[in-house]
């Protein structure tokens, strides 16, 4: 009977793509494929669950910058379990062609065995929702489909005829960071198991080092185990082991119309963990894929359906679409609560914690914050939690805990932010006085190089703290002196609220270091050497010094602080600039891909949706007397920025949800200046996407049952607010409390085609 019922449940949510569904509900409006096209490693059709160690799904491109899948390419060279930033692993791929070892170029036709082993596709037969890929391989013959749990791949691969038939198990293929295995052994248990591990290293990162164990269960036994290990072609065998370029491969005579079928454990800890996460997520499913499927798509929808919206149809998919994609990161450790931290060592969590990991916090106060600690508060405390367990195994936290080795991704500390925004907010189940203990130390000692993993801390620390700021010629980053101070003014908020005067003071002062490079003359930021001496060729569209911005983006960068930067620009001289560059941007959608990379030709680049550094551009007008300007502008990236077709979702990069967390925010109208550190956190306010949104909050950590935001008179032209209502009383200012949310109630606007000049003061 329950088999009946979910089978049931999975039908009927494919009815939903067919318009058989009377009543949609949030996952039947995310399509997995918006912005394939313009994607990076860790954004494809992969079948995945929330914060899932795999995401399963096709490969079709060569190795280097957004290699993994594109969806205008009609092929497929495999099915790769791992598609975290700068991490791959473990791909699988049936095969009917005369035999050959290599994939083949992906923009090289099906020609025989010199074209590969990669296969075309029938476009038509993809199909893909969240936990759930599919597709007709034309040249191998058989419909392919995938699913996921956290841990664990299942493959089902349904062959057109009997025939000859391989499905190859490989360990080294592209990506878009490229991995170089160090030793390999694949083990043929018996004829329906194999098992292994690859150690795995990525140059291009100089320390990411991981050791990827795998348990495949296959559903029906198999003839044969082949292989090879770089130019050597080894067949009937029971063992595959080397380094370098390693792979195997099973031998079928498959029967027309009859699944082959192969379960994947994974672990990062060892053998045993692969086989428990194997048995304990998938083992009670049997070989019912359906089943896992409908599991996933469960998990999917229950976390989707936390914000219920209310409004045009194309709106709610783009919606649904962007919330889906800011659960994007991975879990790292075992189902028993073992994880491999970045000495290697293996470490025990307690028991009902996670441990997590992906690509940088870089700037993720703007839309991470404010959407875990809405509707996934018990996410953020793990991050927390994630966090001190790096900090208590190796004296540090990290700000992209990549397979949970340290980075330096982008030099910067914003997971402290994180950290800080989830105390502030009452998200405290995890050691608290540990976490100002981690929080000091990252302030107050040197960052350095750690053995045997990466970087860590502030690497310009004892500069910033002697000059006052970070001078170009030696860092050759002028955006450390924005950042540094602004994670000073996050740890001086902690110090504050935990009763600590004199660190409050140290470092609530030198979060004005920011001051120290704004140019009083041309009154912007400007580079300074370790003399003290401004740049003198400088221009402020170059990005050479700053990261993955310009001078006139940073300008306006700092988030603890806008009141200071629009009384040292001046307000009407900070609201000429900022008109000037929207309107300027506009016909761009708001756009500079020349910034996504280090910029080598100076262009003329305004604002930058693409990037994490001008994500808060559009609501500095609520802060300089303007605030129907960000409702105006919030509505235009909005409506032109995001799509929902392959080859526009995002015109940038959208670094594992971070676009598409800050499309949630802002079509809800809610957005935190600085992250949501303050005891009393502001948010600030622009006109929903929507007429109603209905947020669901967590009784463990939220008073309230719900917050439901109403917008009357809600159309495309509607975009600004003439009026607005908190629980019953009438609003006048452009933003409220975070307490005013997550206590409950009903925020309602009157919306309107003109602005009202007059609404919005601070």
């Amino acid at each position: 009977m329950k088999s009946g019922i979910l089978l049931l449940f999975f039908l009927i949510s494919f009815m939903g793509y067919a318009g058989l569904k009377p009543t949609k509900q949030p996952i039947d409006y995310v399509d997995v494929f918006t912005g394939t096209s313009n994607s990076r490693w860790m954004l494809g059709p992969y079948a995945s669950v929330p914060y899932g160690m795999v995401e399963l799904g096709p490969d079709n491109q060569a190795s280097g910058w957004m290699g993994g899948y594109e969806y205008s390419l009609m092929n497929v060279s495999g099915f790769s379990h791992i598609h975290a930033w700068t991490m791959s692993g473990l791909r699988v791929m049936p095969a009917i062609q005369d035999f050959t070892k290599d994939d083949g170029a992906p923009d090289r036709p099906y020609r025989g065995a010199s074209a590969g082993y990669h296969s075309r596709i029938d476009k038509a037969t993809e199909k893909a929702l969240p936990g759930y890929y599919s597709c007709y391989l034309y040249d191998a013959g058989c419909k392919a489909e995938l699913t996921a749990t956290t841990r664990c791949g299942f493959h089902k691969y349904t062959f057109d005829k009997t025939v000859e038939a391989r499905i190859i198990l490989s360990l080294l293929f592209p990506a878009e960071d490229q991995a170089e295995i160090t030793d390999a052994k694949i083990v043929m248990v018996n004829d329906s198991l194999v098992e292994g591990y690859a150690n795995t290293i990525v140059p291009s990162t100089k320390n990411q080092e991981y050791k990827l164990h795998f348990s495949i269960q296959f559903s029906k036994p198999f003839k044969s185990m082949g292989g090879w290990v770089n130019d050597s072609i080894i067949e009937n065998t029971t063992l595959i082991s080397g380094s370098g370029d390693v792979a195997a491969f099973v031998n079928y005579t498959t029967q027309a119309g009859e699944p082959v079928m192969l379960k994947v454990g994974l672990s990062l800890v060892d053998l045993d963990g692969a086989r428990r996460n194997l048995e304990t997520e998938l083992g009670g499913f049997q070989w019912d894929f359906n089943k896992v499927v409908c599991a996933a798509h469960k998990q999917w929808n229950d976390l989707l359906s936390r914000i219920r919206v209310e409004g045009r149809e194309n709106d709610k998919k783009k919606f649904y679409t962007n919330l889906y994609r800011s659960f994007a990161k991975q879990t790292w450790n075992d189902v028993d609560g073992r994880y491999c931290d970045p000495f290697e060592e293996i470490r025990q969590l307690p028991k009902g914690q996670d441990i997590y990991g992906g690509d940088a916090f870089w700037n993720t106060y703007w839309n991470f914050n404010t959407i875990l600690s809405l509707i996934a508060p018990g996410i953020m405390n793990n991050w927390v939690s994630t966090q001190l367990e790096l900090f208590k195994h190796t004296g540090w936290t990290n700000n992209g805990p990549t397979g949970l080795e340290h980075t330096r991704v982008m030099g910067v500390t914003h997971e402290i932010a994180l950290m800080v925004s989830a105390w502030q907010k009452g998200i405290r189940n995890y050691d608290t006085n540990l976490l100002w203990g981690a929080v000091k130390h990252n302030a107050t000692e040197q960052g350095k190089k750690l053995d045997k993993t990466g970087n860590v801390g502030m690497e310009w620390l004892d500069i910033y703290n002697k000059l006052g700021y970070v001078p170009y010629d030696i860092s050759r980053r002028s955006s450390r002196t924005l950042d540094y101070s602004f994670t000073d003014f996050c740890t001086a908020q902690l110090a504050k609220e935990t009763g600590k005067p004199d660190d409050y003071s140290f470092f609530i002062k030198r979060s004005d270091n920011w001051k120290n490079q704004f140019n009083p003359d041309v009154k912007w930021q400007m580079p300074r050497d370790s003399k003290g001496n401004w740049k003198t060729d400088n221009n402020i569209f170059s990005g050479e010094l700053w990261s993955e911005g310009n001078a006139w983006q940073y300008s306006f960068y700092v988030p603890h602080d806008i009141p200071g930067v629009v009384k040292l620009m001046g307000k009407e001289l900070f609201n000429q600039r900022l008109e000037e560059g929207f309107q300027k941007s506009e016909k761009f959608l708001f756009a500079a891909h020349a910034l996504d990379r280090v910029q080598s030709k100076i262009s003329e680049y305004y604002i930058n949706q693409g990037n994490e550094v001008n994500l808060q551009a559009s609501y500095l007008f609520n802060y300089s007397g303007k605030p129907w300007l960000t409702q105006k502008y919030t509505r235009a990236i909005l409506n032109s920025y995001y799509g929902d077709t392959p080859y526009h979702g995002w015109e940038g990069d959208e670094d594992e949800g971070q676009m598409g967390g800050w499309f949630v925010i802002t079509a809800m109208g809610l957005f935190e200046m600085n992250g949501g550190v303050t005891a009393n956190s502001i948010v600030d306010l622009t006109a929903p996407l929507f007429s109603k949104i209905t947020i669901t909050l967590d009784p463990k950590y939220h008073k309230g049952k719900s917050f439901v935001i109403i917008s009357e008179n809600n159309t495309p032209e509607n975009v600004y607010i003439q009026s607005a209502t908190l629980n019953g009383k009438p609003l006048q200012k452009s933003w409220i409390f975070f307490a005013d949310i997550v206590n409950g109630g009903t925020l309602k606007y009157v919306l309107g085609n003109k602005p009202n000049i007059n609404w919005g003061g601070r």
